[in-house]
């Protein structure tokens, strides 16, 4: 495993950046890119370089991570216009650390066999904080070259990286499942404190009662504070768990399995963009019920 690598990267967000400027810190040649502008010269700020189209970023590399919002944006980065695909060296492995559909993680990794390159099926939780620190968790699945491939990248990048199977598709079966629960974890979380205040009770004792109770969740005690502090800045989105929830029933749909829960967290982050609030921070579904109800969520002065 060489000390450092030749790695090209595409999508620098708010969590694509921050895993981009810790390669670069700890010795590997980032070459980046990002529709946004500033993104790929805060890259070029740290340390890194800055390419025009994915098709450079990729031009010649053994590496290259896609850290973008979408399986559509992973379709047209990799095969679009000035697509990275076809500049990469014979053989590269490819990783995947976008949130998609399970079954376009499957397709993708049988696609890019033909073409004679590895995915590593990656997806990523953790967030912007996780980003930052280095200290993400991934959910891989792939082929054990494609793990070698990219090991000193996910060393300096993951507190851990889970290895779930030897073919991608697992990897985002994994994080739709882990996505499923923390959607709906968050929007229980935004009705029970909604529905605490409505009746009455003052919203930071409730969830000083609750975090020390057995209906606290980790959703609960990590989204909350931002209620309460009136602070919707976004870590993650309602629009993610719109995208997020809806794979999980996609997936449910295609495998005839029910998923009440999920449908009914779904409209809930459905309403609130609906209402204006889909690119604030995903606690941001309290405003459904704040609107209805009439009231808001705030410590009583």
């Amino acid at each position: 495993m060489p000390a450092s690598q030749a790695i090209g990267f595409i999508g620098l967000g708010s969590m694509g950046l921050p895993m981009a400027r810790n390669l670069v810190a700890a010795g590997h040649e980032v070459h980046g890119f990002d529709v946004v502008e500033d993104a790929v010269e805060a890259l070029a700020e740290a340390g890194g370089s800055a390419a025009a189209s994915p098709a450079e970023a990729a031009r010649d590399r053994d590496l290259l991570l896609v850290v973008v919002a979408r399986a559509d944006q992973a379709e047209t980065v990799l095969f679009g216009e000035a697509g990275a695909v076809a500049a990469l060296a014979p053989g590269a492995t490819i990783v995947l650390h976008s949130t998609v559909p399970p079954a376009f993680a499957t397709d993708l990794g049988q696609r890019l066999e033909e073409r004679g390159h590895r995915l590593l099926d990656a997806p990523i939780s953790g967030g912007r904080s996780g980003a930052e620190k280095g200290a993400l968790t991934v959910m891989a699945s792939g082929d054990a070259r494609a793990f070698s491939a990219a090991e000193a990248a996910l060393a300096v990048m993951a507190a851990k990286v889970y290895r779930l199977g030897d073919a991608p598709g697992i990897g985002s079966t994994v994080k739709m499942v882990n996505q499923h629960l923390a959607g709906v974890h968050i929007a229980a979380a935004a009705e029970a404190m909604a529905l605490g205040t409505r009746a009455g009770a003052d919203p930071a004792a409730l969830f000083e009662v609750i975090s020390n109770s057995a209906g606290n969740s980790w959703m609960f005690t990590n989204r909350v504070p931002h209620i309460l502090a009136r602070d919707f800045q976004p870590l993650s989105a309602v629009e993610i768990f719109v995208k997020d929830l809806g794979i999980v029933l996609e997936t449910g749909h295609a495998l005839r399995f029910p998923l009440p829960i999920a449908a009914s967290a779904h409209q809930q982050y459905l309403a609130a963009a609906a209402a204006g609030h889909g690119k604030e921070d995903d606690s941001a579904v309290v405003k459904v019920y704040e609107e209805l109800a009439g009231i808001e969520v705030k410590p009583k002065d």
